[in-house]
């Protein structure tokens, strides 16, 4: 930062002098406020463990997507895939990787309010983002329906009276674009007001298809947003709002690190025996550094999202009454290269195109009542309903070369899932004193779930990938319930400590997918958890220094997992109920004003999740014994460093350096806990210097991303063979400069 600052030579003496002023009385850090309870509350005073991200981060680091802002807060993992289908967020290494629509994700996202129910709906683009709370631990007593692990909650900017709008474009190495736009103001005075914002984005993409001379991993987004806000009362305010994302990306199927496999337990080494013959006669030489394939098809994913709600709030005296209607809808179409090589040899005998669409719908109808505060009981009541319509087609065709000829066969299954919740729900502050109070809060629950399958198949045995025609269908019906009990005491105005139970609870499943069959039609039984948690926030050194600690303990029964299986020689996964995992650590956070002009933060995570009793399926191998192994994407050591400094700060210009730094250390990547799936331990630095003109209302941004080129893999997974890997974004440096016009 100093060599930063010595080369802009923006440490004047005259900025020199006014932070010895500065330092001799250093400012409080700014009160946040989250609504982890369903109402505003102050950060530091809420029994939960939350972190909280507001949408300047978003903009001035280029982390326009929650899978972008993971990486910051360390409670959060991700496990990316090509398709916002196959992407999955966990959360103190707890989350459900399927993609059958049968199963609800353990990590619920809300947006505005409104529960999401696909995993896929969390990795579209943030437009016009307000702030991104994450909610750690069991969250089902407020929110939604599938928080058994926690909850990411999006809140995008509200219309407010006054008028302004803004303009913002950018440009990062790689070919990156991203230009948005929004308005916001009055439109009748008094009564009602309006916000719109647009983004269009985009990027060419990291890994090169040799074989069609095409890059791959590139994407293309177009959204918009819009909101009014009518106000006929002072207790009375009506918030309609609508939005709509489509983005188009060509992913990749990984490329080619090893030519060999390692198993487990045993540790053995097997080398393939084509693999580097098929590899060197197209060209690619498989490395760690790889960044080629060779295929035949090139993948194409596609994703509409969008949806619209409307929020009543109506004051009833010291009564508050929020109703919330919400609709949302996904469709997506994901195609690619299965097997993963250009052409149908000896070596390679077979071809496999995959081809899939999702159709899902949902709607929510919540409605609460919030008590005034201050008195011996203080509470939030209401009821919840949900239904999600999931419909899907997925298509397979195989091209094998049998005895020198070439022999076809296709698979189709039209499947899908209706889902209903019904809950009642309930959380109270018992005051015995203005510094000692218990919480208590319930949620009861019907879920209902049913489902059908019927696949067709050109072939009435097993070929590489496609089971013969199989149709099923049933349903199931559960009553259960999450719930939060505790303590919270107030050590002084600004310690607070706090320790709770909760029961998490996540709804059955049925393991719905392409290769279905007869093994597959039992019920998953529903996911339940009791978790433990200590918390202490506190504000120290005169409010400069924030410190808080979570400590965490969550025993996790009926986990539901993908366990790998065969079909005639290729992969598939089948959805179970596991057993039981655990989960504990320990969470740090920090904030502290330096001085007037620099705050740094820094957050800690231990994660220590382990299969603690896993449950072989019937006809799983030796190997299936994981008792006592970590769960994937569940690496035990995340920190996330951030230094924000105040360079220059006159009537009219502000020069403002942020640098952040994020670690994590190895994790493996795969259930069945080979030893080649582990990924190594990786740092990243990035730092962003930022000049305003405060008269005119310019902003201009310079950006870095991986300052020290450090190349990492997020993931690594057995594959045709050998051992694949994706590649991120930021594999390597690159640089971006965005400029921004507030009027």
């Amino acid at each position: 930062m100093a060599a930063l600052l010595a080369s802009t030579g923006l440490l004047s003496a005259e900025s020199a002098a006014a932070q010895t002023a500065a330092d001799e009385s250093v400012n409080e850090i700014e009160e946040v406020f989250v609504t982890a309870r369903r109402r505003s509350e102050s950060l530091q005073e809420v029994p939960i463990a939350v972190s909280s991200l507001g949408g300047d981060v978003v903009r001035e680091q280029n982390r326009n997507s929650v899978p972008d802002l993971i990486t910051l807060i360390p409670a959060i993992t991700l496990r990316p895939q090509n398709s916002s289908k196959d992407t999955v967020l966990l959360i103190r290494g707890l989350g459900t990787i399927t993609t059958s629509p049968g199963a609800e994700p353990s990590v619920s996202m809300v947006l505005d309010g409104v529960v999401l129910a696909r995993p896929g709906q969390m990795v579209s683009e943030l437009v016009d983002l307000e702030r991104i709370e994450v909610l750690r631990g069991p969250q089902g007593t407020l929110f939604g329906k599938n928080a058994s692990a926690g909850v990411i909650n999006i809140i995008t900017a509200n219309p407010t009276p006054n008028f302004g709008a803004f303009v913002e474009a950018s440009y990062y190495g790689g070919d990156e674009h991203r230009l948005t736009l929004g308005v916001n103001g009055e439109i009748i005075p008094g009564l009602l007001s309006g916000r719109i914002s647009g983004v269009t984005s985009g990027f060419k993409g990291n890994v090169r298809n040799i074989f069609l001379n095409e890059t791959l991993s590139d994407r293309e987004s177009d959204g918009l947003r819009g909101k009014l806000l009518y106000t006929p009362s002072e207790n009375l305010s009506i918030l309609l709002g609508a939005d709509y994302l489509y983005a188009e990306n060509r992913g990749n199927s990984g490329m080619f690190l090893e030519t060999s496999t390692v198993a487990y337990p045993t540790g053995v080494r097997t080398q393939s025996a084509t693999l580097p013959t098929i590899l060197q006669s197209v060209g690619i030489t498989p490395g760690f550094k790889n960044r080629q394939v060779a295929q035949n098809t090139l993948p194409q994913f596609k994703d509409a999202f969008g949806g619209a709600l409307a929020q009543i709030d109506y004051k009833m005296g010291e009564y508050d009454l929020t109703a919330i209607s919400g609709y949302r809808f996904w469709r997506s179409t994901q195609g690619g290269d299965l097997d993963g090589f250009a052409t149908l040899t000896t070596s390679t005998p077979v071809q496999q195109i995959d081809l899939g669409h999702v159709n899902s719908k949902q709607y929510t109808q919540e409605i609460r009542l919030a008590s005034p505060r201050g008195g011996l009981i203080d509470y939030q009541i209401g009821a919840y309903y949900f239904r999600a319509v999931n419909r899907e087609d997925y298509s397979r065709e195989t091209t094998q070369l049998i005895a020198g000829n070439r022999v076809r066969n296709f698979g189709l299954n039209n499947f899908g899932t209706i889902q209903n919740n019904y809950s009642v729900f309930g959380e109270a502050n018992i005051n015995f004193s203005e510094s000692f109070r218990a919480i208590a809060g319930l949620r009861l629950v019907k879920d209902k779930l049913s489902y059908y399958s019927d696949r067709v198949s050109t072939s009435t045995v097993a070929v590489p990938g496609i089971l013969p025609a199989f149709a099923g269908k049933d349903s199931t019906s559960v009553t259960d319930y999450a719930s939060r009990f505790g303590f919270q005491y107030d050590v002084s105005d600004d310690i607070h400590a706090y320790a709770t139970y909760s029961r998490g609870y996540k709804g059955p499943a049925f393991n719905v997918f392409f290769n279905f069959s007869a093994r597959e039609t039992n019920v998953l039984k529903p996911e339940t958890s009791d978790a433990f948690e200590l918390g202490v926030k506190s504000s120290l050194l005169d409010r400069r220094l924030q410190l808080n600690v979570a400590i965490f303990n969550d025993q996790v029964a009926n986990y539901q997992a993908n366990q790998p299986d065969l079909v005639a020689g290729t992969v598939v996964t089948r959805l179970i109920n596991a057993g039981e995992v655990s989960t504990k650590g320990i969470e740090i956070e920090a904030i502290a004003n330096v001085t007037n002009n620099l705050t740094v933060s820094a957050d800690y995570g231990y994660v220590k999740a382990k299969i603690d009793d896993f449950l072989c399926p019937v006809a799983a191998p030796v190997s299936c014994d994981i008792d006592g192994k970590p769960l994937p994407y569940a690496p035990k050591h995340k920190i996330s460093v951030q230094a924000r400094y105040e360079a220059y700060d006159s009537p009219r210009y502000r020069v403002n350096l942020t640098g952040n730094y994020t670690y994590q250390s190895s994790q493996q990547n795969s259930i069945t806990q080979t030893p080649d799936t582990v990924s190594p331990g990786y740092g990243i630095v990035n730092g962003v210097i930022s000049v305003m003109d405060k008269e005119s209302g310019w902003e201009g941004r310079l950006l870095v991303r991986n300052l020290f080129d450090k190349f990492y893999r997020a993931t690594l997974a057995q594959g045709n063979g050998g051992l694949v890997g994706g590649l991120p974004r930021d594999y390597k440096r690159y640089f971006g400069v965005t400029v921004r016009k507030d009027f």
